[in-house]
């Protein structure tokens, strides 16, 4: 259900109750007295500032708001004037130029300020791992919002050219560090496709906190060695942020991957961030937000374009075809996927970073298997996803999606025992996995063959989800 957007009269901000509240960072009262005045529900706050409603409700029963970062976002979301932040202790924000190219325009008219640097970006970087190690209830609530993609990737366009990445710290940092870091990167990517990214997303986020943080906080490094280590810094934020998408922490990983595409601009690295905002538009299209998922795959294609490997601009438009076809244009998601196949033919794989070698004709035929069985077209959808079972055996998590897509093509075609049979397959690997999209994927198999609940072979195939994933909810 859509809720209608929060309208906060401009004159409440000069109120006497809500500046003494602003003053004392109150942010209970605060919330109270923008209830009293707007009549607006918690979820309609809770919607604006990017936070969960329960979250917002313990709020406004006292719980105390301290981090900065969500002190920030509730300003933001709450479209807090510059005065009113003065009070509560905020630094104003600047004006920018209101012009934007495509549809990728602020959803706020307050952003970061103009002059925001890779030390910016660290900082909100170390308190992101920082917390994330601690389990803070603020952050573990903090909700996905597509307006929290449209700034970032609006800076990844416009923003000026990056300061140098140099720093006079007390630990001098050099190629064996980043080398350490892209390793456990390596190894870390492999356990995520092979367990799901529940299994080691928390070991990942306390080698971000505990060894990466340090190097960049303290490290002594000259320019390219900074960009170097940024880089890598910036990828192995970007597994964090899928590992929280794959366990449908989706506010989480939504912080993870912004912070990791602030990180490829300040390293100038336009591979990483063209795979950065395809991920993006990848997460976008998932929980349905199709036109913010389209307008990232394009953004993630014009990079790729800029960095001049045609294998990225495969998936962007991969990416694109998939928001398409999810939005029900089927001519505009052939012409996508033409152009995906005809990058991809055309692409040199011997230079692709690791970081790409997942990106293979496997991959090319699941992501049309999904395209075609989202249009209804679900013969050439089979053909597609029985391709996409010609796979590495290593990505373990991919092969459960596949079977189960080509389990729910079955459903879809009238032939629930043969769903049931390859569905048997995806439930086997997905208890092998901690990957609340594989459980998904199974979940909405259950629910096409709900139908045919009467014939032996899907009460059966049913019963043994039930029995391994729990009872549906």
């Amino acid at each position: 259900m859509l809720l209608d957007p929060l309208q906060i009269p401009e004159d409440a901000w000069s109120h006497g109750e809500v500046l003494t509240a602003l003053a004392a960072r109150d942010i209970g009262a605060l919330f109270r007295l923008i209830a009293s005045l707007t009549e607006a529900s918690q979820s309609q706050i809770g919607a604006a500032v990017g936070l969960e409603q329960g979250y917002v409700s313990r709020i406004m029963a006292g719980r105390k708001v301290t981090s900065i970062d969500v002190l920030e976002r509730i300003a933001d979301g709450c479209r807090i004037p510059n005065q009113a932040r003065i009070t509560m202790g905020l630094a104003p924000r600047q004006a920018t130029s209101p012009a934007t190219p495509n549809r990728l325009a602020p959803g706020r008219p307050s952003e970061p300020p103009a002059n925001r640097t890779w030390q910016d970006d660290v900082r909100s970087a170390a308190e992101l791992w920082r917390g994330d190690v601690n389990r803070r209830d603020v952050l573990r609530q903090v909700a996905f919002h597509t307006a929290g993609y449209t700034l970032p990737a609006l800076r990844w366009f416009t923003a000026p050219d990056p300061a140098p990445v140099t720093q006079p710290g007390r630990n001098a940092v050099g190629q064996p560090e980043i080398d350490t870091i892209r390793a456990m990167t390596a190894t870390y990517r492999q356990l995520d496709n092979q367990y799901g990214g529940g299994h080691a997303r928390d070991t990942v986020a306390r080698y971000l906190h505990q060894e990466v943080t340090p190097l960049l906080t303290d490290g002594r490094f000259d320019h390219p060695t900074g960009q170097r280590l940024l880089s890598a810094a910036a990828e192995l934020a970007q597994l964090a942020g899928w590992q929280a998408y794959d366990t449908a922490q989706h506010g989480i990983a939504q912080r993870y991957l912004t912070l990791a595409l602030d990180f490829a601009h300040a390293a100038a690295d336009d591979g990483l961030g063209a795979e950065i905002l395809a991920a993006m538009s990848h997460q976008a299209t998932y929980l349905g937000h199709t036109t913010t998922g389209l307008d990232l795959a394009r953004a993630a294609g014009q990079t790729a374009h800029r960095a001049g490997l045609p294998v990225l601009t495969a998936e962007a438009h991969v990416m694109q075809a998939h928001a398409l076809a999810k939005a029900n244009d089927e001519r505009a998601c052939a012409t996508a996927l033409h152009h995906a196949e005809q990058a991809l033919d055309r692409a040199d794989r011997s230079a692709d970073p690791q970081w790409l070698s997942y990106f293979d004709e496997a991959y090319l035929s699941a992501k049309f298997g999904h395209c075609f069985h989202a249009l209804g077209r679900n013969t050439q959808a089979e053909r597609f996803a029985t391709r996409s079972l010609r796979m590495n055996d290593h990505f373990v998590r991919g092969k459960a999606f596949n079977l189960a897509l080509l389990a729910n093509i079955h459903a879809h075609q009238g032939q629930p025992e043969r769903a049931c049979t390859i569905g048997a397959q995806a439930l086997t690997l997905t208890t092998q996995l901690r990957s609340a999209r594989a459980v998904r994927y199974l979940r909405d198999l259950q629910t096409q063959l709900t139908p045919h609940r009467r014939l032996p072979a899907v009460r059966h195939f049913t019963g043994r989800i039930n029995a391994t994933l729990g009872p549906r909810r």
